[in-house]
């Protein structure tokens, strides 16, 4: 069955945490290596504005569904970035617009440019761009769900894990649509077979490596993905993505951590 977009504009809601005790955290603070992964978590959720920004300029935008998936799923990461600041805020770590917004002037050229190359080469691909987008999409948001549920399980905080739960139940639907729309569009063209696997294997990376230095990249991965644990987590993603029309056998994942040198 196909993913139902009426239905995912219709139910699309703010995570929620009122209900949840959130001053616990007073009373038991998370570590710092926590804290920092936390807020890793908390900017790369606030930044999905700019992606969202730079594939408004590429062919994705001119789809009925990814358009209406794509309004839903800003406003929904957002409220994951407000929900994980909430957290942050109790242990002294303020995420507030001023922070965004310097650390996205210290992109600098990079920031302006990443919406023209997009539109660039969404113009040069064509319609076979949205297989693309859709299945990196996928390969992202596989990736979030991995990262809130393997923080729940190392921190064993039942405050903190619910929350993360209810995140990940949203990405969960987040996954569900960029699936069903890579799969479609991969079965159907050889041609966004091909430019996807290249487009992945060559310039995937672990998401927020664009915005965040290279030692945030790794503390995070390392936190998250280190060990006999998070490997065989990551090759639960590789094998999601792996499973997808014309990209079987791509690694993408474990292939990033062996780049940071992060240990089996």
């Amino acid at each position: 069955m196909g993913f139902d977009i009426d239905r995912y504009t219709a139910t699309s809601v703010s995570v929620n945490w009122a209900d949840l005790d959130l001053e616990s955290f007073r009373r038991h603070p998370l570590p710092a290596d926590s804290l920092r992964t936390l807020r890793y978590m908390a900017d790369v959720e606030y930044h999905t504005v700019c992606y969202t920004r730079d594939l408004l300029t590429t062919p994705s935008h001119r789809e009925a569904d990814v358009s209406a998936f794509m309004t839903m799923w800003n406003r929904e990461e957002f409220w994951h970035g407000e929900a994980l600041a909430a957290v942050l805020a109790l242990h002294d770590v303020t995420v507030d617009y001023d922070v965004l917004k310097a650390n996205r002037l210290k992109l600098g050229w990079k920031d302006k440019l990443d919406p023209m190359k997009q539109s660039v080469l969404g113009g040069l691909v064509g319609t076979d761009f949205v297989a693309v987008h859709m299945s990196w999409g996928a390969a992202n948001e596989w990736s979030a769900i991995t990262a809130y549920n393997r923080m729940a399980e190392l921190e064993q905080n039942p405050v903190l894990a619910e929350l993360l739960r209810r995140i990940a139940k949203q990405e969960a639907r987040h996954v569900a649509f960029y699936t069903s729309q890579a799969r479609e569009r991969l079965a159907a063209s050889t041609k966004a077979q091909k430019i996807t696997r290249f487009a992945l294997s060559h310039f995937w990376a672990p998401v927020g490596s664009s915005i965040m230095s290279r030692d945030d990249v790794t503390h995070v991965m390392g936190h998250l993905m280190s060990g006999p644990d998070g490997r065989r987590a990551a090759r639960k993603v590789d094998d999601s993505i792996s499973s997808m029309p014309g990209l079987g056998g791509l690694t993408i994942v474990q292939d990033a951590l062996d780049g940071l040198g992060i240990p089996a």
